[in-house]
């Protein structure tokens, strides 16, 4: 079924939005792309990842070190989707769409495939916010998580507040050796046709897989003097701690109280404009902390994100100010948490209330 924006009421928002974001960026004389700040955070995560890695290899650390620059390589390499791989798939890096390309492919650098996530992530996710049975971003783990009303209920969901975040952990290692395969050859990703796809992507499909495998784990085998079952702990220790920061950060923007999982009617037509189901699915959480802005590349900016998606992050803090006032002005609510633990409190009890049979919905 295709899904269709009614929302006739409150479609100027949008517009009013775009007119205001334009001028800003016209008054103040300033590119919608990465400025000096954004290059210097590209250059400073993708440093890091390189040091850290010829660290573990060549520094002569002890096991306690190794482990703890395997902690430390894994949360760089979520950064560096955060801050650089996702801004380039967007295409608001940069206004050239070589350098887009090439900052893209860090994605496969840590294990995933720019290609599906453009198709996932840009095409689907940012066009069917929480709809369930559209965006795939609800199916974490389907069967043991339940992150929306729609889905189906298990007994096991009862414990889900308790379990959930230990998934998330796995979610970076699931990207690397399952999750990618499956989404290329799946049929529909939700209900968007995928059964075509260019020849040259199913090169780099298993091309980029081969590298990330060769070396994050075959040089590091040949060349640490430690046994297989150490360097296996050191392995899921670097994916847990990457998988439990992007999992965080994700469930964060949508799974969280106040959000809505609009159901569209038998004709598929959600009644809401495109951008005010934005507003109503998403939120921001920790905009006030330096830390947040730096490290989770926009993502805590979600709001801003979901409406702009192709220009970069470092705007969406001024941005969310234009969002802010003229939401208000058409009545929609500004939804956001103030904190980090706020908001990882908020999807603590969203993850209880949707763990309870009563929520579910036909």
């Amino acid at each position: 079924m295709k899904i269709k924006f009614k929302g006739s009421e409150r479609k100027g928002f949008f517009a009013d939005v775009k007119k205001e974001t334009d001028a800003y960026f016209t008054d103040n004389k300033i590119s919608k792309n990465a400025n000096a700040e954004m290059v210097g955070k590209t250059v400073l995560f993708l440093g890091l990842l390189v040091a850290i890695y010829l660290l573990i290899l060549f520094g002569g650390f002890s096991l306690g070190g190794l482990f703890v620059l395997a902690v430390m390589l894994g949360m760089v390499q979520a950064f560096i989707g955060f801050n650089v791989s996702h801004d380039a798939i967007h295409g608001s890096y940069s206004s050239n769409s070589t350098i887009n390309k090439i900052l893209g492919l860090t994605f496969n650098l840590i294990g995933a495939n720019m290609y599906v996530w453009e198709i996932t992530h840009n095409k689907v996710h940012h066009t069917y916010t929480n709809i369930p049975g559209h965006d795939e971003d609800l199916e974490v783990a389907p069967g043991m998580i339940r992150l929306s009303p729609y889905d189906a209920y298990k007994p096991v969901m009862r414990y889900q507040h308790l379990y959930a975040f230990f998934l998330y952990c796995l979610s970076s290692l699931s990207w690397v050796v399952r999750k990618d395969y499956l989404k290329f050859f799946k049929e529909k990703i939700g209900e968007t046709d995928n059964r075509f796809h260019p020849k040259k992507e199913y090169f780099n499909l298993f091309f980029f897989k081969a590298l990330y495998y060769t070396l994050f784990i075959v040089v590091p085998l040949v060349v640490l003097d430690i046994t297989w079952w150490q360097y296996l702990i050191g392995f899921l220790v670097m994916h847990f701690s990457e998988g439990l920061v992007m999992g965080l950060v994700f469930q964060l923007a949508h799974v969280v109280e106040g959000t809505d999982y609009p159901e569209p009617d038998g004709e598929g037509v959600v009644e809401e404009a495109w951008a005010v189901h934005q507003m109503q699915t998403t939120a921001n959480f920790a905009t006030s902390s330096f830390m947040a802005k730096f490290l989770c590349g926009g993502l805590n900016f979600q709001i801003e994100h979901h409406l702009f998606p192709n220009i970069c992050h470092v705007h969406y803090p001024e941005l969310s100010k234009i969002v802010r006032s003229v939401a208000k002005q058409y009545d929609i609510d500004y939804i956001e948490n103030k904190t980090f633990i706020g908001a990882i409190k908020s999807h603590y009890k969203t993850l209880k209330q949707f763990g309870r049979a009563e929520t579910v919905k036909a």
